[in-house]
């Protein structure tokens, strides 16, 4: 029978170096905070329990988690690794199986890595914890992974090292798979006779081997284990994210012109034979269906795109904008809570907002829907094969007939009856010689008034 898993995620940290009213764990990442997307990524294990150790800045975490049914534990001082894993002893109270320990600053953690991990741990030589180690390009100032013939031997703290450890490029992530076991057990025996005087929780690898016990590593790549504490480590590790994604989509049969101008939300969905030009930006909550393109300088976000449709360049589709299957959204456009449907135009400087275009419709320049009084949002509908004329301003609540032509400058109020003319204009009066005869005049004017100075 396979055994259940747990997982103990720390954020307790303070994060100080973020300069941020936002708790650490809680920086976006594509749209999502960080610690959110580990706790996905560990939800794909189906755990039978997580929890968040909390410190600093809890009542933020707990919010965050709180939607998600995950408890957390406190932390109220800062006493170190060891501490902060010991703090979820009653939370874990009664799970008898494996516990995966997590950092919510290090999120890009992969669930096959994690699953790695637990696979180590299940083994027949029975490791009494498993450690996932890295070789950064810089070990700096990590703790170095000391090993002998394939098994762990200790681990130890960067300030504790002696030279000859610190020469070792092995290095530790912190990240941990231990069973419910022996993990609290482990950690009442930890102390902090060390140069931080805190209770490390790598201490435990050391302790196991005392009882006659070995433990184990995996290495993984550096970028997968990239923790964030500062706003350019943050930077840094968007950037990798969005790279893996960028990767994906490619992967998955779209076509991006210059990959590192795009950007993705973490859960924007991308179908065949799409074409993405530079400089586009996905928000969260968009769907891009096959054979769509997306032009240059375009903003998604909350958007559905239905095949076959034509999108930018510079167009803006705001939350609730829904293209359907062959409609084109041109340069400056902007939808917002709006439908354009199959076939229909808005080509050129348009605003669609709280409004629903029919099939086949083509919305001139310039037209822009009038959906708010300064109190209320109101609905504009546009009927099938309607044609609305340039510089118009639809002001809503209206409805435009199917097949109805709205002329070019139009302001209209009232609803347009189906396969009808609207021409809302006030008549042309002309006036012969009279521009230049005002041109003459204020010439006369500006010359008197030079001269007089």
């Amino acid at each position: 029978m396979t055994r259940p898993v747990a997982a103990i995620i720390l954020a307790a940290g303070k994060g100080t170096r973020m300069k941020s009213d936002l708790h650490k764990v809680l920086h976006p990442i594509a749209g999502r905070p960080m610690l959110l997307h580990l706790i996905d990524s560990v939800r794909q294990l189906s755990p039978e329990r997580i929890v968040v150790v909390t410190g600093a800045g809890r009542e933020q975490v707990e919010a965050a988690v709180a939607p998600l049914g995950i408890g957390t534990a406190l932390q109220a001082e800062q006493l170190g690794t060891g501490h902060a894993v010991a703090q979820a002893r009653a939370a874990l109270a009664g799970f008898d199986g494996d516990v995966l320990i997590l950092y919510g600053d290090v999120p890009l953690v992969e669930v096959a890595t994690m699953r790695r991990m637990i696979d180590r741990l299940r083994e027949d030589d029975k490791p009494a914890a498993v450690v996932l180690a890295f070789r950064p390009a810089d070990p700096a100032a990590y703790g170095r992974v000391v090993a002998q013939d394939g098994r762990l031997d200790r681990i130890v703290e960067y300030k504790d090292a002696t030279p000859e450890e610190r020469a070792i490029t092995l290095c530790n992530s912190g990240l941990m798979a231990v069973p419910s076991s022996d993990l609290f057990g482990l950690l009442d025996r930890v102390g902090n006779d060390n140069a931080a005087g805190e209770y490390y929780l790598p201490d435990i690898i050391a302790l196991a081997a005392e009882d006659g016990r070995h433990s184990a590593f995996i290495e993984t790549d550096a970028g997968e284990v990239a923790g964030v504490n500062s706003r350019a480590e943050l930077a840094q590790v968007e950037g990798a994210w969005q790279t893996r994604r960028r990767d994906r989509a490619m992967a998955d049969g779209a076509t991006l012109i210059a990959p590192g101008t795009v950007w993705f939300a973490h859960d924007t969905r991308i179908g065949r034979d799409v074409v993405i030009e530079p400089n586009v930006v996905f928000g969260p909550g968009v769907h891009i269906a096959d054979g769509v393109t997306i032009h240059a300088f375009s903003h998604l976000e909350g958007a559905t795109v239905a095949t076959g449709a034509d999108i930018g360049p510079y167009a803006r589709l705001r939350p609730g904008a829904d293209v359907r299957e062959g409609a084109r959204v041109g340069n400056f456009v902007e939808m917002k809570k709006a439908v354009l449907g199959p076939g229909a135009k808005a080509n050129h400087l348009t605003y669609l907002g709280d409004a629903e275009v029919g099939a086949g419709a083509n919305i001139g320049a310039g037209t822009i829907t009038c959906n708010y009084d300064g109190f209320l949002k109101y609905r504009t509908v546009i009927g099938e094969g309607a044609f609305i004329g340039s510089n118009s301003a639809l002001v809503a609540p209206v409805h435009i007939g199917a097949g109805a032509i709205v002329g070019a400058g139009a302001v209209v109020t009232s609803d347009v009856e189906a396969d009808s003319l609207a021409l809302v204009r006030a008549d042309r009066a002309s006036k012969p010689g009279w521009a230049k005869r005002f041109r003459e005049m204020m010439t006369a004017r500006k010359a008197a008034k030079k001269a007089g100075e």
